[in-house]
Formats: structure tokens, sequence, C-alpha cells
């Protein structure tokens, strides 16, 4: 068994992606729905997935939710909450009373190039965060090298809560910048209840030059903070295909990890995310 810890899935028809913009962003400015991620992860082991948000919107994470009630091939949810926002919870409430409530396994909100880097940090934030722990959910932080301080400190102050590392914190790899985000990383990953996804690095590389050298120096990085033990795999489809088919992502991850044990492979495939996001498989 192989498990996605990490894609999308939209309908334009049904809600705009406003992030979509541009013409390097126009090969994704379509419908990507179940039966598209079945047709691009068949014949790659992959047999179960774990969706998650793509926009600030109430209303997608119930869509979700009861997407994945009716659909086997999904595991789990990572659903949206202004984590801000002192009504947060309430919505939580809503969700959790949602038809496939029991696949919400864990929350994100969108830190990554918020006007504040400290977002993280604030402490309506850290106490939303530390009731999704009190509840048995994870946290997913989506970061770039910025706001990796306030994620910090938020993880200092919510040791109950399962944290999850979107895209190992989207490093700047076009630019061939290690610091610094290495150091951070190793910060990070001093906490034990953090675990990373090894997903969304062929969009942070250059689109169509990229090859597998270019991604080793950062996966040593994360092997080293996190230990193979607390990595798991995300394809970041469809995001992904500005870069990358889904095979070439499977093939980069096989790669870059061709020296892990059988068990290593197994936290990496299968372990870490089913314990993180407590999958019932």
């Amino acid at each position: 068994m192989k498990i996605d810890s990490h894609h999308h899935l939209w309908d334009l028809g049904v809600r705009d992606q406003s992030w979509i913009t541009g013409e390097a962003m126009a090969p994704i400015r379509r419908n990507f729905l179940v039966e598209d991620l079945k047709q691009a992860i068949a014949g790659t082991g992959i047999t179960k997935t774990v969706v998650v948000q793509t926009v600030a919107d109430y209303a997608e994470t119930p869509e979700l939710l009861e997407l994945a009630d009716r659909e086997d091939l999904i595991a789990g949810v990572v659903g949206w909450l202004d984590i801000d926002s002192p009504d947060a919870i309430k919505h939580l409430d809503t969700y959790q009373s949602s038809k496939g409530a029991s696949y919400l396994k864990g929350i994100r909100d969108i830190a990554q190039d918020h006007p504040d880097s400290n977002y993280l940090a604030r402490p309506q934030a850290i106490a939303t965060v530390q009731e999704l722990g009190r509840r048995g959910l994870a946290y997913d932080l989506l970061t770039k090298t910025p706001e990796l301080k306030g994620a910090i400190e938020m993880v200092k102050q919510c040791p109950d809560v399962q944290f999850v590392l979107d895209h190992i914190s989207k490093p700047y790899i076009a630019k061939n910048e290690m610091q610094p985000w290495a150091s951070l990383i190793k910060e990070l990953a001093s906490f034990e209840n953090v675990v990373c996804k090894v997903s969304g690095m062929v969009t942070e590389a250059n689109w169509n030059t990229w090859k597998v050298d270019d991604f080793i120096p950062y996966f040593e990085i994360i092997v080293d903070s996190f230990t193979p033990q607390r990595l798991m795999f995300g394809s970041d489809w469809p995001v992904a295909n500005l870069a990358a088919s889904y095979g070439e992502l499977m093939n980069l991850v096989e790669n870059l990890s061709k020296n892990f044990s059988v068990n290593e492979k197994s936290s990496l495939w299968t372990e870490t995310a089913t314990n993180a996001y407590k999958l019932a498989l």
C-alpha cells in the first residue's frame, strides 16, 4: 500500500480557484475531479489518498468530506479554517456534524506569503490550533521560509498537536538557496510532534529543466532533520502537473529515497501519513 498524503480536487463550475492566474498557470486552470485523479495514479501503486483544501471558503470542506464519504480512494480530508478568527471553532463544529465528518483528519490555513510573516504565532491562531489538538486533529503548516519562525513559535506552544509540514516549506530550489531555510527546518524538526511531507518540490525548481540532482541537497536536510520515520509522500497533484507528471513525481521520490531501508520506505509511503492523520485503512 502507498498513500498520497497531499492532493487537491476542484470543479471550476462550482467554485473559482482565484489563485490560478496567468499564462504559466493555464495548464491547471481546468477541472480536476476524482476520475482524473484515478487516471493519474493508475499503475503507481497509490491505493489511498488525503485530499487537501485549496481555497479560503468554509463551503469547500463539507464538500470534500461528503466526497470522501462516497469515494473509497480518499482516506482523509485536510480542511480549512481561518485560525486567527474567534469564530473558527464554530465552523469546526459544523464540519464535525457534516456528512463524512469522520474523514476530517486535519486543518490548515494559508500562512505562506501572508502579509504578516508571524501569522502563525498570533495568540488566537495558537488557541485555535490547541483546540484542534484536543479534538485529535492534525494541523498542516503551509509556509515558505519567511513564515517558519512563526511556525516554530506555534509548535512550541502546542506540544499536544500533531503538526504536518507541507511541501518541505517550499525552499527556493530554483535559486539553489539553502539558508536560512535549512537552519529553520532543523529547529522545527527538533520538535517530535512535527512530521514533513516530501511534496511540492518540483514546482519550486525550474519547471522545465529540473533534474534529480537539484533536489538532493534539500532532501538530505529533510532526512537529517526529521529522519525517514517522520517523512511522508505527497504528490501535490494537480499543481505539480506544472512541472511533472504523476509518474515522474513517484520516480523522483523513489530515486531520492533509494537508500532507505525497507522500514524507512514503509514510513515514507504509508506509516507516517497513517499515524499523523489517524487514517482508518
